[in-house]
């Protein structure tokens, strides 16, 4: 288990990630959908990580990661803790490079994301009651087992990874006046303001939290980092009670605001998502939209891009959502 402290990576650790990322995955793209626009009165567009072979934007990390393994970290094999996405993202980076991995995930997790994740060749053990839980879980085991533990966001090679989604939008995209990208662990956020500073571009980056976990969102804010007693939203992909240290150092003064959106906001940018541009967004990657939406009073005559950060929505979910109109 890693113990010292990690260093931050730079926009030069994202280029270079570029090469083991682009080997297994196409670029995303960045889409002006006309009816969302015209729904919301905003030059808005979307970037669709969800288009990805996981679902979700993880999957850029993981390849980083595991494609930097040292031979014998390889030989003893991985494992880490996640609610899905990360756990497919490391399954799938494992499974190309022939390395054994573990993924533990918290009892009752989303079914669809544990089966996505043994198909892509991981053990899936279920432990704890949330996602921190089973992380605590993994952190215990992994002082004896000898495995080589993958945190989900305290990690510089996954930020470096998942960075190369930023700088496509800052390509595709140079004069975007401001980012929504929705915080968990914190690295799909790293990544924008690691680009954008290290491009020199002034867009604001605006972190989202769901109200029902909010102790980065109240970290931030305060500059005292406080840990949640529980984690209350849907939106699994951003279900957790506390802040990292990396990720936390990276946006304490890189981000330029967090805002929370409730489960029902959450719930209406998925079926907004739905209707305007015939994509399914989990929880999570419907965050962005939401904070977008809530916001667009202030928004008007900006260019702004909200990330999709996945679409690895329960069925079960996705029905409930589409009854409560």
């Amino acid at each position: 288990m890693h113990t010292e402290r990690q260093v931050p990576p730079s926009i030069d650790d994202i280029r270079a990630a570029q090469v083991p990322v682009y080997d297994a995955l196409a670029r995303t793209p960045l889409l002006r959908h006309p009816l969302l626009c015209e729904r919301l009165g905003l030059d808005i567009w979307i970037k669709h990580e969800n288009h990805l072979p996981t679902g979700a934007f993880k999957v850029r990390g993981g390849l980083n990661l595991i494609a930097q393994l040292s031979p014998d970290e390889r030989a003893r094999g991985v494992i880490s803790a996640s609610t899905g996405n990360h756990g497919q993202s490391i399954a799938f980076a494992c499974q190309r490079h022939g390395v054994a991995c573990t993924i533990v995930v918290p009892v009752g997790n989303n079914p669809d994301k544990n089966a996505a994740m043994r198909a892509w060749g991981a053990r899936v053990v279920e432990q704890g009651r949330d996602f921190d839980e089973a992380r605590e879980f993994v952190e215990a085991e992994v002082a004896q087992s000898g495995v080589r533990y993958v945190h989900s966001a305290n990690e510089p090679l996954l930020i470096a990874g998942v960075g190369t989604y930023a700088l496509e939008i800052f390509e595709d995209l140079p004069d975007v006046d401001v980012v929504f990208v929705a915080v968990g662990g914190g690295s799909g956020a790293s990544g924008l303001v690691t680009a954008r500073t290290g491009l020199g571009r002034r867009t604001r980056i605006i972190g989202v939290q769901a109200a029902g976990a909010d102790a980065f969102a109240r970290s931030w804010r305060t500059g005292t980092r406080v840990t949640g007693d529980a984690v209350d939203t849907f939106a699994e992909g951003i279900a957790t009670r506390v802040t990292f240290d990396l990720p936390f150092g990276i946006l304490q003064h890189g981000l330029d605001d967090v805002v929370t959106v409730t489960d029902a906001e959450l719930a209406d940018a998925i079926r907004l998502a739905l209707e305007t541009t015939h994509n399914l967004a989990e929880g999570a990657g419907a965050a962005a939209l939401a904070a977008a939406a809530a916001r667009r009073s202030e928004l008007a005559g900006q260019r702004v891009v909200c990330v999709m950060s996945g679409g690895n929505l329960p069925v079960d979910v996705l029905r409930r959502i589409l009854g409560a109109r």
